[in-house]
């Protein structure tokens, strides 16, 4: 049973009443008698909602920042018209909108209801119930019930550095032999012979067709197709850190005080979405390179993990498996990463770690077992840089900004020590800002196919 505003305005009503009834007691009997027959009646004759039929229909695909509709089928088998309202229930990062929806669904009839979602987050959003009140003639009281509708959509990241794929792409075909570029090193294909030029690496030179021709030939190559590319993406607590400032605003983005008393945004996005849409941004270069790209997901267990897709179906299968992954709160265990990565991985291939330059837990955690997956593959490690730590290094005049400065440097400082020891041990480091990570990774790869490397 639900009462509605009508049934405390007739209360309201009723006490004005009493107050200049002669008698109270009897005067209270009465209206209270009036409220409850009127409550009584409402509550007959109102439709039943036990007996209503619900089907849902829709879209279960959205990416992040776009809206999409879930129809809701509402049926009332029942001998009364049920006339009220509906309420179907999300999670508030589901973005539902209208909250609440006029219902009028005649005897034996049926109606179609529209929510639209617009999601915050990405994941799977779940319908959580439909609450039905259905309101008598006199619209004093409703019969109220809810329902279990099931319906699931899933939010996929939304891919924002695909507006740097052409430009990559171009480059690529470039490398590729399609332009007259050419590529000279060593661990490519054999393309063609040309006379020695200042500048050539004088391994590239061939010494037989030199001594045939009396003339200093050089070998160009071109880029290796076939490769293996696995991209490795760090879900533990680091990747929870929110860095940069969102494209498409998250749940929970609101604005607050920053120091001096700025108005500012709280950091939008987790570093492990600034890493996934780098990863997208990668697999697509990568396998229109015609390299093969595989994916694991690890913080102390194995997340997630594609591997044998084709070229057409990768992108959809990448950003399906990545939808639902959230950053672990539990400290990454890099020795089961790498012992991950080493049974998944026999041949030598690219290994694309996304993770933060974190020097504390690199020094714990990777850089003990580095030497083990460098030793077989060719490492790449790229890291998302929090602008706000430059910001603050630039802070002066207040001693609180002076403060923030020097603890700015000094955890630039702390990266780029761990950097020269990534280095050291034969490790490619990409440390960029979040907007320029995915096309600096990519840039990385190009280089690496660019060296003969890869």
């Amino acid at each position: 049973m639900a009462l509605t505003g009508r049934a405390a305005l007739l209360a309201l009503l009723g006490t004005l009443v009493v107050l200049f009834a002669p008698r109270g007691g009897p005067a209270v009997a009465g209206v209270a008698l009036l409220i409850a027959v009127l409550v009584v009646i409402d509550l007959l004759l109102a439709g039943s909602v036990r007996t209503l039929r619900f089907t849902r229909s829709g879209e279960r695909l959205v990416r992040l920042g776009e809206s999409v509709t879930v129809e809701l089928i509402v049926e009332n088998p029942g001998p009364r018209r049920v006339r009220g309202v509906l309420r179907d229930a999300w999670p508030p990062s589901a973005g539902a909108a209208p909250r609440h929806l006029p219902l009028d669904v005649p005897a034996g009839e049926r109606r179609r209801l529209v929510t639209t979602l617009t999601p915050t987050r990405r994941g799977d959003r779940e319908a959580v119930t439909v609450t039905v009140r259905a309101l008598g003639p006199l619209g004093v009281a409703g019969r109220q019930g809810s329902h279990r509708v099931p319906w699931s959509v899933r939010v996929l990241p939304p891919f924002l550095s695909r507006k740097h794929l052409p430009a990559k792409l171009s480059r690529l075909r470039e490398l590729e032999g399609q332009h007259p570029s050419m590529v000279r090193g060593q661990g490519t294909e054999f393309d063609s012979l040309r006379e020695y030029v200042v500048g050539d690496d004088v391994r590239s030179i061939d010494w037989r067709a030199t001594a045939r021709r009396n003339d200093v030939v050089v070998r160009t190559w071109r880029p290796e197709r076939d490769r293996r590319v696995l991209i490795v993406l760090d879900t533990s607590r680091t990747s929870a850190g929110r860095v940069g400032t969102a494209p498409i605003p998250l749940a929970g983005e609101v604005p607050r005080s920053g120091p001096q008393g700025r108005s500012r945004v709280v950091p939008g996005w987790p570093r492990l979405d600034w890493s996934m849409d780098a990863a997208l941004l990668l697999a697509a270069l990568a396998s229109r390179a015609g390299d093969r790209v595989d994916l694991l997901a690890h913080d102390r267990a194995v997340r997630a993990w594609v591997s044998g897709t084709g070229r057409t179906e990768l992108l959809s299968s990448l950003v399906n498996t990545m939808a639902p992954i959230e950053a672990e709160l539990v400290e990454a265990d890099s020795a089961g990463m790498v012992a991950a990565v080493m049974s998944r991985a026999r041949r030598r291939c690219l290994v694309v770690v996304l993770t933060d330059l974190n020097p504390a837990a690199l020094e714990e955690g990777l850089l003990p077992v580095l030497p083990q997956l460098s030793a077989r593959h060719l490492v790449l490690l790229a890291a998302v840089s929090d602008p706000q730590v430059a910001e603050m290094a630039a802070g002066r005049g207040t001693s609180e900004l002076v403060y923030g400065a020097a603890a700015a440097e000094q955890l630039s400082a702390g990266r780029r020590r761990i950097t020269t020891l990534l280095r050291r041990q034969g490790v490619e480091v990409v440390d960029a800002a979040p907007e320029q990570l995915a096309s600096a990774l990519a840039d990385a790869y190009l280089a690496l196919k660019a060296s003969g490397r890869l």
